[in-house]
C-alpha cells in the first residue's frame, strides 16, 4: 500500500497538525512515511499545503502534479487551487468554508461561486462537507481539521482505530475530547 496525500489550506487552520496525526498514523502502521510542510504565508492567512507520503519505501516527501491520490483540503478555494496534482479518479475531501484571499479583500477579485459544481464535472470523486459546523457541533470550531480527518478517513489508508489512535497521540489532552467528538461526528456524516 502507498498514497500520497496533500492537505491544503489557509495558516491557522490547523493543516499541520493533521499532517501529523497522517504521519503519526503512518508510522503506526509500519509504513515508510515522509511528510513535507511548505508554509508561505500561513501567519498572514496565506496558503499552506503539506504533502504526506506513506508506503512500503518512500524516497521524497514531494508529490508532484498529477500524483495525489487524496486532497484533504480545509478550504474551497485551495482545494480548486491544488487540483492539478490530484490524479485522474483521485478524490478531494474538502471543507465548504471560504476565505477570503487578499485580492478579494481589496476588491481586485471575486471569490469564484461555483467551485463544487466545476469540481463535478471532472473525473475525480469531490466530497464537499461543512467540517466548521460539525466541529461547531463538538464544541469547538478549533476541531474542524480532526473532524476532515473524520469525514475522509475512508479514502485516507488507515484502519480507523489507528487514525483514533493518532488523534489522541497528537492532540493536547485538554483538546482531545472535543477533538475525539469531531473525529466520531465526522465518521458518522462520511457514512450517512
Amino acid at each position: 500500500m502507498s498514497k500520497n496525500i496533500m492537505i491544503v489550506g489557509v495558516g491557522g487552520q490547523g493543516t499541520l497538525l493533521a499532517s501529523k496525526i497522517l504521519g503519526k498514523a503512518a508510522m503506526d502502521s509500519g509504513l515508510d512515511v515522509k511528510v513535507s510542510e511548505v508554509h508561505g504565508m500561513s501567519q498572514r492567512g496565506g496558503s499552506v499545503v503539506t504533502y504526506v507520503r506513506f508506503g512500503e519505501e518512500v524516497y521524497s516527501p514531494v508529490i508532484c502534479k498529477g500524483d495525489a491520490d487524496v486532497i484533504l483540503s480545509f478550504e474551497l478555494l485551495e482545494a480548486a487551487r491544488w487540483l492539478p496534482h490530484l490524479k485522474n479518479g483521485g478524490t478531494i475531501v474538502t471543507s465548504t468554508q471560504q476565505i477570503n484571499p487578499m485580492p478579494v479583500i481589496t476588491g481586485a477579485a471575486k471569490y469564484p461561486e461555483e467551485i463544487i459544481s466545476d469540481m463535478k464535472t471532472m473525473a475525480i470523486d469531490i466530497r464537499p462537507y461543512d467540517a466548521q459546523a460539525i466541529a461547531e457541533e463538538a464544541g469547538n470550531v478549533r476541531a474542524s481539521n480532526v473532524a476532515l480527518i473524520g469525514l475522509a478517513a475512508d479514502v485516507l489508508g488507515f484502519d480507523e482505530n489507528v487514525l483514533r489512535e493518532a488523534v489522541a497521540a497528537c492532540v493536547p489532552a485538554k483538546a482531545l475530547e472535543v477533538n475525539m467528538k469531531a473525529f466520531d461526528l465526522g465518521r458518522a456524516k462520511a457514512k450517512a
